[in-house]
């Protein structure tokens, strides 16, 4: 799993990363015996440039690893090709609310020892093409096995993968299991071994997500493990047929090479855990229909509550919940609270937020003004320019209802060309809205800059195509600090939202047969458009104690509910203790 700790610490890419770093803070917070295995990319995701028309340029990051970790002493090897790459590891201590920590390993191949093209995997993440990717995975899987053992921990009770680029440490967990019984070949007995051993998470309903590599690929890396599978084993051989998504049995690896086989590497995870899971039950629903046959389970995800809540609401909150941190249940006493004390403390977070986009653009957005965030990885499914379908229609709204303005941020995978369009698209809206609606794009967008942007707008905007959200925690983020979202009905506000009451939703729900119709994105602007202008924006300059309600239903429905404490006890008593 590619991890997020900190912000000049630069070795995640997005959402599951973060995710993953929250996830890990919450097990220090509960005391969990947990540790944490990641790749070390030298290199950082990157600095995002964009140019006067929005387009967007790449720059490595740069950070000395030195400066932030510490490296172990212990060493693994891991077979690629006709070569073993050597592996260190890198620590890094997160601390609990409670003092308790979680040790988090980076494995890093720059070594003198190896190769160049070895060492360079740990350089770049997402880097390369897929021959790269694939043996970043060997190093990942197999190798982070390997380290573990070589630090001492030969009695882990359970292997949690995050998305299936981890799924190889299942082929290493089986040769153990075929070692321990003397034999080279796996069999049945050792796939229901480590099946008992082993958790998998899904997180994307978007098929580019699941990776597949040509059988091809795995001979070249692997050339002396042809016989690494017993396929006259019943159990081994219907194992190899669902990895390989293939009609009928192959006598052994390289005759699949030779057919064109490719390995799913989400299949072999969901083959060896005995429990899978999507990150929201609308995600639970869309991956039981991608994958018939697994037993898919869902645990909705949930952000780091002291983490993500800004500095005035961490205050507001330890004033009159002082348990917080450590319950984050008790959140539901932010109903409690004097609402003017919640209104300033959202306003502090505002003047910070409009203060970094002053730093950032030099332009001066007006506090008083209604401000709408959308911060989000530039993608087609995230529709980030929905809001900008009808130009004229803003314009309308603004003179109609009261002035607004939007704050925009996220990066475009460098070879996510759609991406790059649509933040070039809201550039050239931009420009038409002039001061109508003052639009801003906020550029290199990072985990202080996502802090800043949930914290202080007025409501957080979400516009995915269904079914396309798996969890989306933006808003989750939002609802700590009072925001409350306006959102289509996927993902995780398919749980959160409670018209007028924490939110909104744009269009209705999609959780029927009809579900599967294409989004219309005409429907959807409109409604989006209906409810700012007739019921959100009036009810922000016009009662700004329902206003205020609002907001503290999100905070005690939604904040106390969507964050990674209660995920990680569910995980838990579903998965860890089963």
């Amino acid at each position: 799993m590619e991890i997020a700790l900190e912000n000049a610490m630069p070795s995640y890419s997005g959402g599951l990363g973060v995710l993953a770093g929250d996830t890990i803070r919450a097990a220090a917070d509960l005391r969990l015996p947990m540790v944490a295995v990641s790749l070390l990319y030298r290199k950082g995701f990157f600095t995002q440039r964009l140019a006067e028309d929005g387009s967007q340029t790449e720059e490595p990051v740069e950070w000395r690893v030195e400066d932030f970790l510490t490296e172990e002493p212990a060493r693994a090897s891991v077979p690629i090709e006709d070569r073993r790459v050597e592996l260190r590891c890198w620590r890094y201590a997160v601390k609990g609310v409670r003092g308790s920590e979680v040790p988090v390993y980076f494995l890093d191949a720059d070594l003198p020892s190896n190769v160049e093209a070895d060492r360079a995997l740990t350089g770049t993440l997402y880097g390369g093409d897929p021959y790269y990717r694939l043996r970043q995975e060997v190093l990942l899987g197999i190798g982070g096995v390997r380290m573990l053992r070589a630090m001492g921990y030969g009695d882990l009770t359970r292997y949690h993968m995050n998305e299936g680029h981890a799924a190889l440490l299942t082929l290493e967990l089986l040769g153990e299991e075929a070692q321990k019984a003397g034999r080279s070949s796996i069999r049945g007995e050792d796939i229901e071994k480590v099946r008992s051993k082993c958790v998998f998470t899904t997180h994307t309903p978007v098929p580019a997500g699941h990776d597949r590599f040509p059988m091809e690929f795995l001979t070249r890396v692997f050339p002396a493990q042809a016989d690494f599978l017993d396929l006259n084993d019943a159990t081994t051989a219907d194992l190899m047929k669902r990895a390989l998504q293939a009609e009928q049995n192959f006598p052994g690896l390289q005759e699949a090479a030779r057919q064109g086989a490719s390995l799913n590497m989400t299949q072999l995870a969901l083959g060896l855990s005995t429990y899978v899971n999507g990150v929201a039950k609308q995600h639970g629903e869309t991956s039981r229909q991608m994958f018939p046959g697994a037993a898919i389970e869902a645990i909705t995800n949930g952000v780091h509550a002291s983490t993500w809540t800004s500095a005035p609401f961490q205050q507001l909150f330890d004033r009159y919940i002082p348990s917080w941190r450590e319950d984050n249940y008790s959140l539901r006493g932010t109903l409690g609270l004097p609402a003017e004390e919640v209104w300033a403390a959202h306003l502090i977070a505002k003047h910070d937020l409009l203060e970094v986009v002053r730093e950032k653009t030099g332009l001066k957005f007006d506090p008083e003004v209604f401000t709408i965030g959308f911060a989000r990885r530039a993608t087609g499914y995230k529709r980030a320019d929905l809001i900008l379908a009808d130009l004229d229609r803003l314009r309308q709204i603004a003179k109609n209802s009261g002035q607004f303005q939007i704050i925009y941020a996220g990066k475009a995978h460098p070879n996510d060309g759609g991406g790059k369009d649509i933040i070039r698209r809201i550039f050239h809206a931009k420009k038409a809205l002039r001061k109508t609606v003052p639009v801003v794009f906020l550029d290199d967008y990072n985990l202080e800059l996502g802090g800043k942007v949930t914290s202080g707008v007025d409501l957080w905007l979400n516009t995915p195509q269904f079914p396309l959200e798996a969890s989306g925690t933006s808003g989750m983020k939002a609802a700590l600090n009072g925001v409350p979202s306006l959102s289509i009905l996927d993902g995780w506000w398919v749980e959160g939202h409670i018209e007028g009451v924490t939110g909104w939703c744009i269009g209705e729900s999609r959780r029927t047969a009809a579900g599967n119709t294409p989004a219309d994105n005409t429907a959807e602007a409109e409604s989006l458009y209906n409810k700012l202008e007739s019921v959100i924006l009036p009810m922000y300059y016009n009662d700004r104690a329902k206003f205020l309600e609002v907001m503290q239903h999100a905070i005690a429905i939604n904040g106390s509910f969507f964050n990674t404490q209660r995920m990680v006890q569910q995980y838990i008593t579903d998965a860890y203790l089963r």
